[in-house]
Protein backbone atom coordinates (compact mmCIF):
# COMPACT_ATOMS: atom_id res chain seq x y z
CA UNK A 1 0.00 0.00 0.00
CA UNK A 2 3.02 2.37 0.99
CA UNK A 3 4.86 1.62 -2.09
CA UNK A 4 2.66 -0.38 -4.87
CA UNK A 5 3.82 -3.82 -4.79
CA UNK A 6 7.35 -2.69 -4.73
CA UNK A 7 8.95 -4.40 -2.16
CA UNK A 8 12.51 -3.03 -2.30
CA UNK A 9 10.64 0.29 -1.62
CA UNK A 10 12.50 1.86 1.48
CA UNK A 11 10.26 2.60 3.49
CA UNK A 12 8.62 -1.25 3.38
CA UNK A 13 12.33 -2.88 4.03
CA UNK A 14 12.10 -0.65 7.58
CA UNK A 15 8.56 -1.97 8.16
CA UNK A 16 9.58 -5.60 7.78
CA UNK A 17 12.85 -5.12 9.92
CA UNK A 18 10.61 -3.98 12.51
CA UNK A 19 7.68 -6.61 12.48
CA UNK A 20 10.73 -9.28 12.28
CA UNK A 21 12.20 -8.19 15.05
CA UNK A 22 8.52 -8.01 16.99
CA UNK A 23 8.10 -11.65 16.00
CA UNK A 24 11.70 -12.69 16.74
CA UNK A 25 11.32 -11.46 20.40
CA UNK A 26 7.63 -12.91 20.84
CA UNK A 27 8.66 -16.20 19.92
CA UNK A 28 11.74 -16.33 22.48
CA UNK A 29 9.13 -16.00 24.93
CA UNK A 30 6.75 -18.92 26.07
CA UNK A 31 3.42 -19.56 24.32
CA UNK A 32 1.20 -17.06 25.55
CA UNK A 33 -2.07 -18.13 27.40
CA UNK A 34 -4.94 -15.60 28.75
CA UNK A 35 -3.60 -15.16 32.07
CA UNK A 36 -0.89 -13.30 30.47
CA UNK A 37 -3.09 -11.03 29.58
CA UNK A 38 -3.38 -10.32 33.41
CA UNK A 39 0.41 -11.16 34.63
CA UNK A 40 1.92 -7.37 34.56
CA UNK A 41 0.78 -4.31 34.21
CA UNK A 42 1.23 -3.20 30.74
CA UNK A 43 -0.80 -6.21 29.57
CA UNK A 44 -3.37 -5.54 32.51
CA UNK A 45 -3.72 -2.09 31.25
CA UNK A 46 -4.27 -2.98 28.03
CA UNK A 47 -6.71 -5.46 28.94
CA UNK A 48 -8.71 -2.95 30.92
CA UNK A 49 -8.73 -0.20 28.82
CA UNK A 50 -10.38 -3.11 25.46
CA UNK A 51 -12.29 -3.67 28.00
CA UNK A 52 -13.47 -0.41 28.96
CA UNK A 53 -13.85 0.47 25.53
CA UNK A 54 -16.10 -2.51 24.16
CA UNK A 55 -18.24 -1.14 27.54
CA UNK A 56 -18.43 2.59 26.24
CA UNK A 57 -19.67 1.55 23.26
CA UNK A 58 -22.42 -0.48 24.65
CA UNK A 59 -23.43 2.29 27.02
CA UNK A 60 -23.47 5.43 24.62
CA UNK A 61 -26.91 3.71 24.55
CA UNK A 62 -27.09 2.68 20.99
CA UNK A 63 -28.05 -0.84 21.55
CA UNK A 64 -31.36 0.45 23.37
CA UNK A 65 -32.04 2.79 20.75
CA UNK A 66 -31.53 -0.38 17.71
CA UNK A 67 -33.33 -2.98 19.52
CA UNK A 68 -35.99 -0.90 20.94
CA UNK A 69 -36.52 2.33 18.45
CA UNK A 70 -40.60 1.63 18.14
CA UNK A 71 -40.93 1.92 22.25
CA UNK A 72 -38.17 5.01 22.42
CA UNK A 73 -40.32 7.13 19.91
CA UNK A 74 -44.02 5.57 20.58
CA UNK A 75 -42.64 8.19 24.04
CA UNK A 76 -43.31 10.79 21.69
CA UNK A 77 -46.28 9.97 20.06
CA UNK A 78 -44.59 8.69 16.84
CA UNK A 79 -46.30 5.64 15.60
CA UNK A 80 -44.29 2.16 14.62
CA UNK A 81 -44.84 2.45 11.14
CA UNK A 82 -43.40 5.62 10.75
CA UNK A 83 -40.61 4.04 13.03
CA UNK A 84 -39.71 1.52 10.76
CA UNK A 85 -38.57 3.81 8.12
CA UNK A 86 -36.90 6.24 9.83
CA UNK A 87 -34.48 2.94 10.81
CA UNK A 88 -34.09 2.69 7.45
CA UNK A 89 -32.73 6.32 7.69
CA UNK A 90 -30.63 5.70 10.13
CA UNK A 91 -28.97 2.17 8.68
CA UNK A 92 -27.98 5.01 5.47
CA UNK A 93 -26.61 7.33 8.50
CA UNK A 94 -24.48 4.11 10.04
CA UNK A 95 -22.86 3.69 6.65
CA UNK A 96 -21.70 7.90 5.75
CA UNK A 97 -20.90 7.76 9.20
CA UNK A 98 -18.13 4.41 9.21
CA UNK A 99 -16.96 5.88 6.21
CA UNK A 100 -16.15 9.39 7.42
CA UNK A 101 -14.30 7.38 10.39
CA UNK A 102 -11.96 5.13 7.69
CA UNK A 103 -11.36 8.85 6.35
CA UNK A 104 -10.22 10.75 9.12
CA UNK A 105 -9.06 8.52 11.64
CA UNK A 106 -5.36 8.63 10.40
CA UNK A 107 -5.55 12.61 10.37
CA UNK A 108 -7.53 13.23 13.17
CA UNK A 109 -6.53 10.34 15.82
CA UNK A 110 -8.51 7.87 17.79
CA UNK A 111 -8.59 10.20 21.34
CA UNK A 112 -9.87 13.47 20.18
CA UNK A 113 -13.16 11.13 18.06
CA UNK A 114 -13.56 8.87 21.24
CA UNK A 115 -13.55 12.29 23.50
CA UNK A 116 -15.91 14.93 21.82
CA UNK A 117 -17.72 11.90 20.26
CA UNK A 118 -18.62 10.85 23.38
CA UNK A 119 -19.47 14.29 24.53
CA UNK A 120 -21.54 15.45 21.62
CA UNK A 121 -23.63 11.94 22.01
CA UNK A 122 -24.64 13.06 25.55
CA UNK A 123 -25.48 16.34 24.14
CA UNK A 124 -28.26 14.61 21.86
CA UNK A 125 -29.44 12.63 25.24
CA UNK A 126 -30.15 15.63 26.50
CA UNK A 127 -32.18 16.94 24.23
CA UNK A 128 -33.97 14.02 23.75
CA UNK A 129 -35.06 13.76 27.20
CA UNK A 130 -36.31 16.81 27.61
CA UNK A 131 -38.06 16.70 24.69
CA UNK A 132 -39.84 13.75 25.60
CA UNK A 133 -40.18 14.93 29.18
CA UNK A 134 -41.78 18.09 28.17
CA UNK A 135 -44.35 16.50 25.06
CA UNK A 136 -45.50 13.46 26.13
CA UNK A 137 -46.96 10.50 23.91
CA UNK A 138 -50.39 12.29 23.68
CA UNK A 139 -48.65 15.51 22.44
CA UNK A 140 -49.45 16.56 18.74
CA UNK A 141 -46.44 18.41 18.16
CA UNK A 142 -44.88 18.03 15.14
CA UNK A 143 -41.38 20.11 16.19
CA UNK A 144 -40.94 18.14 18.92
CA UNK A 145 -41.70 14.89 17.06
CA UNK A 146 -39.08 16.08 13.93
CA UNK A 147 -36.57 16.89 16.98
CA UNK A 148 -36.63 14.44 18.26
CA UNK A 149 -35.62 12.44 15.40
CA UNK A 150 -33.06 14.88 13.97
CA UNK A 151 -31.46 14.58 16.99
CA UNK A 152 -31.00 10.52 17.01
CA UNK A 153 -29.78 10.74 13.23
CA UNK A 154 -27.09 13.08 14.77
CA UNK A 155 -26.70 10.60 17.29
CA UNK A 156 -26.24 7.61 14.94
CA UNK A 157 -24.24 9.61 13.30
CA UNK A 158 -21.58 10.39 15.34
CA UNK A 159 -21.81 7.20 16.72
CA UNK A 160 -20.23 5.52 13.22
CA UNK A 161 -18.00 7.92 13.30
CA UNK A 162 -16.57 7.09 16.84
CA UNK A 163 -17.26 4.37 19.03
CA UNK A 164 -18.96 1.85 17.09
CA UNK A 165 -16.13 1.58 14.65
CA UNK A 166 -13.36 2.71 16.67
CA UNK A 167 -14.41 0.11 19.67
CA UNK A 168 -13.31 -2.95 17.17
CA UNK A 169 -10.72 -1.25 15.63
CA UNK A 170 -8.71 -0.17 18.52
CA UNK A 171 -8.28 -3.18 20.82
CA UNK A 172 -6.88 -4.77 17.33
CA UNK A 173 -4.20 -2.53 17.20
CA UNK A 174 -3.15 -2.35 21.17
CA UNK A 175 -1.56 -6.14 21.51
CA UNK A 176 1.36 -7.83 20.18
CA UNK A 177 1.16 -10.66 17.70
CA UNK A 178 1.08 -12.99 20.61
CA UNK A 179 -1.48 -11.56 22.37
CA UNK A 180 -3.66 -9.82 19.83
CA UNK A 181 -6.71 -12.63 19.42
CA UNK A 182 -6.87 -13.32 23.24
CA UNK A 183 -7.16 -9.65 24.33
CA UNK A 184 -9.43 -8.56 21.42
CA UNK A 185 -11.91 -11.74 22.20
CA UNK A 186 -11.94 -10.73 25.97
CA UNK A 187 -13.13 -7.52 24.41
CA UNK A 188 -15.28 -8.95 22.58
CA UNK A 189 -17.05 -10.73 25.66
CA UNK A 190 -17.31 -7.37 26.98
CA UNK A 191 -19.08 -6.10 24.39
CA UNK A 192 -21.79 -9.19 24.50
CA UNK A 193 -21.90 -9.19 28.24
CA UNK A 194 -23.03 -5.14 27.89
CA UNK A 195 -25.08 -5.60 24.86
CA UNK A 196 -26.96 -8.06 26.71
CA UNK A 197 -27.78 -6.51 29.96
CA UNK A 198 -29.03 -3.45 27.93
CA UNK A 199 -31.72 -5.75 25.88
CA UNK A 200 -32.65 -6.97 29.05
CA UNK A 201 -33.08 -3.39 31.00
CA UNK A 202 -34.26 -1.63 28.39
CA UNK A 203 -38.06 -2.29 27.69
CA UNK A 204 -38.74 -2.31 31.34
CA UNK A 205 -36.75 0.71 32.17
CA UNK A 206 -38.88 2.43 29.19
CA UNK A 207 -41.85 1.08 30.54
CA UNK A 208 -40.86 2.02 34.74
CA UNK A 209 -39.41 5.17 34.18
CA UNK A 210 -39.99 6.67 30.74
CA UNK A 211 -37.77 10.23 29.81
CA UNK A 212 -35.37 9.55 32.98
CA UNK A 213 -33.48 6.64 31.43
CA UNK A 214 -31.78 8.56 29.29
CA UNK A 215 -30.28 10.38 32.22
CA UNK A 216 -28.40 6.95 32.75
CA UNK A 217 -26.84 7.83 29.20
CA UNK A 218 -26.13 11.54 29.78
CA UNK A 219 -23.95 9.73 32.58
CA UNK A 220 -22.45 7.42 31.36
CA UNK A 221 -21.50 9.09 27.74
CA UNK A 222 -19.83 12.19 30.27
CA UNK A 223 -18.11 9.39 32.01
CA UNK A 224 -16.92 7.88 28.78
CA UNK A 225 -14.93 11.32 27.09
CA UNK A 226 -13.62 11.86 30.57
CA UNK A 227 -12.03 7.99 30.89
CA UNK A 228 -10.75 8.11 27.36
CA UNK A 229 -9.35 12.06 28.26
CA UNK A 230 -7.48 10.37 31.17
CA UNK A 231 -6.40 7.24 30.14
CA UNK A 232 -6.77 6.31 26.38
CA UNK A 233 -3.14 6.79 24.34
CA UNK A 234 -3.25 7.76 21.07
CA UNK A 235 -1.84 5.26 18.65
CA UNK A 236 -1.88 7.72 15.65
CA UNK A 237 1.03 7.07 13.48
CA UNK A 238 2.07 4.11 15.93
CA UNK A 239 3.62 0.97 14.53
CA UNK A 240 1.65 -2.28 15.80
CA UNK A 241 5.14 -3.30 16.85
CA UNK A 242 5.40 -0.51 19.29
CA UNK A 243 2.60 -1.16 21.28
CA UNK A 244 4.36 -3.33 24.07
CA UNK A 245 6.67 0.04 24.18
CA UNK A 246 4.07 2.06 24.34
CA UNK A 247 2.23 0.21 27.39
CA UNK A 248 4.95 -0.35 29.57
CA UNK A 249 7.18 3.03 29.16
CA UNK A 250 4.52 5.66 28.57
CA UNK A 251 2.27 6.99 31.98
CA UNK A 252 -1.50 5.83 32.74
CA UNK A 253 -2.39 8.95 32.91
CA UNK A 254 -2.38 10.65 29.50
CA UNK A 255 -2.81 13.93 29.38
CA UNK A 256 0.77 15.83 29.54
CA UNK A 257 2.33 12.64 28.57
CA UNK A 258 5.16 13.17 25.55
CA UNK A 259 6.22 9.68 25.16
CA UNK A 260 7.74 8.77 21.75
CA UNK A 261 8.59 5.47 20.81
CA UNK A 262 12.29 3.98 20.15
CA UNK A 263 11.60 2.62 16.34
CA UNK A 264 12.12 5.09 13.54
CA UNK A 265 10.87 3.49 10.61
CA UNK A 266 11.01 6.85 8.55
CA UNK A 267 14.68 7.18 9.48
CA UNK A 268 15.60 3.62 8.74
CA UNK A 269 14.20 4.20 5.56
CA UNK A 270 15.89 7.21 4.77
CA UNK A 271 19.01 5.05 5.33
CA UNK A 272 18.12 2.60 3.70
CA UNK A 273 17.16 4.76 0.56
CA UNK A 274 20.65 6.08 0.82
CA UNK A 275 22.08 2.76 0.48
CA UNK A 276 19.80 1.92 -2.45
CA UNK A 277 21.48 5.54 -3.81
CA UNK A 278 24.93 4.38 -3.49
CA UNK A 279 25.07 0.45 -4.40
CA UNK A 280 21.73 -0.27 -6.43
CA UNK A 281 18.53 -1.49 -6.10
CA UNK A 282 19.95 -5.10 -6.41
CA UNK A 283 21.76 -4.63 -3.45
CA UNK A 284 18.22 -3.90 -1.38
CA UNK A 285 16.12 -6.70 -2.92
CA UNK A 286 19.02 -8.52 -1.56
CA UNK A 287 19.15 -7.37 1.87
CA UNK A 288 15.64 -7.63 1.92
CA UNK A 289 15.61 -11.54 1.40
CA UNK A 290 18.49 -11.99 3.59
CA UNK A 291 16.43 -10.67 6.25
CA UNK A 292 13.67 -12.60 5.47
CA UNK A 293 16.02 -15.51 5.83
Amino acid sequence: MHSHDDTSDPYVVAEFQLIQAQIAEEHSQKQKTYWDLFRDWPNLRRTILVMAIQASCQMTGVSAIQYFAPQIFAQLGIPTSETLLLQAVNAIIAFLGTSVCILIIDSVGRRPLEIYGALIMAATYIVNAILIKVFPADSTNTGAHWGFIVMTWVFNFVFFITSGPLSWAIPAELFGTALRTKGVSWGAMTSFAFNTMIGQVTPIAIASIGWKFYIIFIVCNILNGLFFWAFQPETKGLNLEDMDELFRDSPTFVPGSHWKPSSHVDLDADQIADLEAKKGRDSVAEYVEHVAR
